[in-house]
C-alpha cells in the first residue's frame, strides 16, 4: 500500500479544479491517472482471479482504460479533460473500493492463484509509479498554461554552487552485455540479456548546465539551421521555439517556472525540458553527440542508484556539488536523452495478452531516455530502464549528457 499511498501524498496540495484540467492530448488530468491506475489492478488481478466481481461502475472501464485495445475500446485520449463525471470525489470512491477488494483477494485467493497474480500485481505497483510521475509532469505543464503561475508544494531548498568544468570519461572498446537478467523487476523491454559491440567513447562526467545552454542560444543556436536536425528545425519554426520551455524573460532577465512556483533561473541547475531535437542541436555546437543507449548502461556499470529523485521532494533538478573524479548524476535530475531509436532487443518477445500492449507496440518513431529524474520514484529505477518519448516532447524532465 505504500506506493498507492504515495499517489494520495503527491495530490495532497491540490485543489479541486487542478484535478480536472487537460491543456494538451498528450497530458492527461490528475484524477484521470488515479483511477486509471486503479483500473489496471481491477482489469488485470480482480476481472480475471474473482469469478463474482463487481466493478464499482460499467463504464469505468471505458473511461479510465489507456490503450489496451484487447480489453476494450478507450474513451479519446485527447477528450479526458472535458469529463466533469465522475466526479473527483467518485474517483477517490473507486480507489478505495478497489484496494478494498484487492485486500480481500489476498486475504482469500489460492496459492495458484497467488503465483500468478503476483507478477501482474509487481507490474501494477511499477505502473503506478509510472503515473505518479506523469501526474508532476502532466500537472506542470497545465500549471504553467496559468498567468498566476500556482505553485504546487514548495521544494526543499538544495543550495546552489557551479560545477567543475566537464571532464570526459573514457571508456575502451569491446563487447558489452545489455539488458537485464531478470534478478528483479523488469519490464519487457529490457529483455532480453544480449551481447553488442561498444567502439571507443568518452562521456561527459555531468549533465548539460542551465548556463552552458545559455551560451548555445546567445550563440544564435535557435537561428543556426546548420546545427538541427531537418523535422527539428521544423519544429523551432513551427512551435517559435527560442528556448528550453518553461523559461521566460523578464526585465531582461532568464525566469524559469518550476513546481515550485517561477523565480530567476539557476544556471547551475541541469538544464531540462528540452527536446530531442534541441539535446542534439546543442550536442552538434559542442562538436559532440550524444550517446547511445548501450553507451549509457555500459558506462553505469554497477554504480550506484544515488541521486535527486521524487523522495527528495525538490521536484526539480538541483546543481551538482559532489567534486571529484567519475561519473556524476547517472541517476535522478533528469531523463538523459540517448541517439538510440526505441526498438526491440534482439529476440524481444512482448507478453501474452493485453499486458503485452504495454511497450512493444510502441517501437517506432520515438527515442530512449535513461537514468530517471527528480519526478522519478527511486525505487523505479535501475541501470537497464528504458524510457522513451517522441523527438519533439519537452514536458519531461528531459535533459543532455554529451558524448563523443
Amino acid at each position: 500500500m505504500s506506493v498507492r499511498n504515495f499517489s494520495r501524498h503527491l495530490v495532497e496540495p491540490l485543489e479541486i479544479e487542478d484535478f480536472v484540467i487537460q491543456v494538451m492530448a498528450k497530458t492527461s488530468p490528475t484524477k484521470w491517472h488515479l483511477a486509471h491506475v486503479s483500473w489496471f489492478f481491477e482489469t488485470f488481478v480482480l476481472d480475471k482471479f474473482l469469478d463474482d466481481y463487481n466493478s464499482m461502475h460499467p463504464q469505468y472501464a471505458y473511461f479510465f482504460n489507456s490503450y489496451y485495445l484487447q480489453t476494450g475500446v478507450p474513451f479519446s485520449r485527447a477528450q479526458r479533460g472535458v469529463l466533469s463525471r465522475p466526479t473527483v470525489k467518485e474517483v477517490f470512491e473507486f480507489r478505495k473500493y478497489v484496494d478494498e477488494q484487492m485486500l480481500s483477494f489476498f486475504e482469500s485467493c489460492t496459492e495458484e492463484d497467488w503465483k500468478e497474480a503476483a507478477k501482474v500485481l509487481e507490474i501494477g505497483i511499477n505502473h503506478e509509479q509510472q503515473h505518479q510521475e506523469l501526474i508532476l509532469t502532466d500537472l506542470k505543464y497545465m500549471l504553467a498554461q496559468n498567468p498566476l503561475m500556482p505553485v504546487y508544494r514548495e521544494s526543499r531548498s538544495a543550495g546552489s554552487s557551479a560545477p567543475e568544468p566537464i571532464n570526459w570519461i573514457n571508456f575502451s572498446e569491446g563487447m558489452t552485455e545489455i539488458g537485464n537478467s531478470g534478478n528483479e523487476f523488469t519490464y519487457d523491454n529490457e529483455h532480453p540479456v544480449h551481447k553488442t559491440f561498444v567502439q571507443n567513447f568518452e562521456l561527459a562526467d555531468r549533465l548539460v548546465t542551465n548556463a552552458e545552454y545559455l551560451e548555445f542560444m546567445q550563440d544564435g543556436g535557435y537561428e543556426r539551421s546548420e546545427l538541427w536536425l531537418d523535422e527539428g528545425w521544423s519544429a523551432v519554426k513551427e512551435n517559435e521555439w527560442k528556448s528550453p520551455l518553461y523559461w521566460y524573460l523578464k526585465n531582461d532577465q532568464w525566469h524559469i517556472f518550476t513546481l515550485s512556483g517561477s523565480g530567476m533561473l539557476d544556471p547551475n541547475e541541469p538544464v531540462t525540458h528540452v527536446s530531442y531535437y534541441e539535446a542534439d542541436a546543442y550536442a552538434r555546437w559542442m562538436d559532440s553527440r550524444l550517446p547511445t543507449e548501450q553507451e549509457w548502461e555500459h558506462a553505469c556499470a554497477d554504480l550506484p542508484i544515488e541521486g535527486n529523485f521524487v523522495e527528495n521532494e525538490h521536484y526539480h533538478p538541483v546543481a551538482h556539488k559532489i567534486p571529484g573524479k567519475g561519473l556524476k548524476q547517472m541517476y535522478g535530475d533528469v531523463w538523459e536523452w540517448t541517439m538510440s531509436s526505441y526498438a526491440p532487443y534482439p529476440g524481444y518477445k512482448p507478453l501474452a495478452g493485453a499486458l503485452g500492449e504495454y511497450n512493444g507496440k510502441f517501437m517506432a518513431n520515438q527515442y530512449v531516455l535513461r537514468g530517471g529524474s527528480c519526478a522519478t520514484s527511486q525505487t523505479h529505477i535501475r541501470k537497464t530502464y528504458r524510457n522513451f518519448f517522441h523527438a519533439d516532447a519537452r514536458w519531461q524532465f528531459n535533459g543532455i549528457r554529451l558524448a563523443r
